[in-house]
């Protein structure tokens, strides 16, 4: 072999062993920081967390309504430019549910995007957002998630094109574009903007269908909120910061009343994807709800694009 073979293989064997280090999922046992036992949640503060982080508009049936809304089987197709992405049973049901987890693969899966077998989820799953959630509220939610009824429906695969098969590159995804850093400052001893920006950017994940996003599925962090095309492909997602071309003209209790009623100040009534996302808030709290509309009037107005 010669000098110029032999450089090329080693170039390329040094790429491969970078591109792996790169895409190693990361979980909480390989970071420190995380080290600490998971310990037992409380399933009466985890129903809040449930309906805040909307685990029923998507695991649940389409349209579902009351109590279907905890049959968490999956099944609903999201419609993306990358492909069809099936939403999966995460009900208890231990044969095709998740019954069979550990709360550590579960604290994995909404915080780090990582399967059970140590695979890279998919961003169409919001755990960009959940990884803002301190642990104890997702052992709560884990508390809870148990209470809710088996649902016996097996998984159906993903209808992706051939490149967005292959789930290791997510590595590099995540680096690119997760951070757990919040996306606009609060005063900390605020506690009701504080609140707000909890439930607004980690549970309520608003800016994942509220923000454009750049050709790599990316969320473009200068127009945060600012809406645009929506994720699944048809309309467009509106704007809902202080803008004139947003809700700048709403007034916080404007807000209010919409998550509470559905109704805008002109009369008008939420449609499409948001109708189950104001039903859910209707489950949270009156100060809850008053957070989140303070939140949102306290963010940059940006204008739509």
């Amino acid at each position: 072999m010669n000098r110029g073979a032999a450089v090329l293989i080693g170039c390329i064997a040094l790429s491969v062993l970078i591109f792996w280090w790169l895409t190693i999922p990361v979980t909480s046992q390989t970071q420190a920081a995380s080290s600490q036992a998971f310990v037992e949640g409380d399933p009466i503060k985890g129903e809040r967390i449930f309906w805040a982080g909307g685990c029923g508009s998507c695991h649940a049936k389409d349209n579902a309504q009351g109590d279907e809304k905890l049959k968490l089987g999956g099944g609903h197709r999201l419609e993306t430019p990358f492909g069809v992405f099936l939403v999966p049973n995460i009900s208890p049901d231990q044969e095709t549910g998740i019954g069979t987890w550990t709360a550590a693969q579960f604290f994995n899966a909404v915080v780090h995007g990582v399967t059970p077998s140590g695979k890279h989820y998919y961003p169409a799953f919001p755990y960009t957002s959940y990884n803002k959630m301190p642990k104890n509220d997702v052992m709560d939610l884990w508390a809870f998630m148990k209470t809710l009824p088996e649902v016996s429906q097996s998984n159906e695969p993903h209808e992706l094109a051939l490149p967005f098969q292959w789930r290791r590159p997510l590595g590099i995804w995540k680096r690119l574009f997760v951070t757990s850093d919040w996306a606009f400052s609060v005063d900390p001893s605020n506690e009701v903007l504080v609140q707000g920006r909890y439930l607004v950017e980690a549970l309520g994940h608003c800016g994942e269908c509220h923000t454009p996003r750049n050709i790599l599925g990316g969320t473009k962090t200068e127009a945060l909120m600012a809406g645009g095309p929506s994720p699944e492909g048809r309309g467009r997602i509106p704007n809902i910061t202080p803008h004139q071309t947003g809700i700048g003209s709403w007034s916080a209790s404007d807000i209010t009343y919409y998550l509470e009623s559905g109704f805008t100040p002109d009369f008008d009534s939420v449609g499409g994807s948001m109708v189950s996302v104001q039903e859910n808030m209707t489950k949270l709290s009156a100060e809850d709800r008053e957070a989140i509309a303070a939140y949102l009037k306290a963010i940059p107005a940006i204008a739509s694009e």
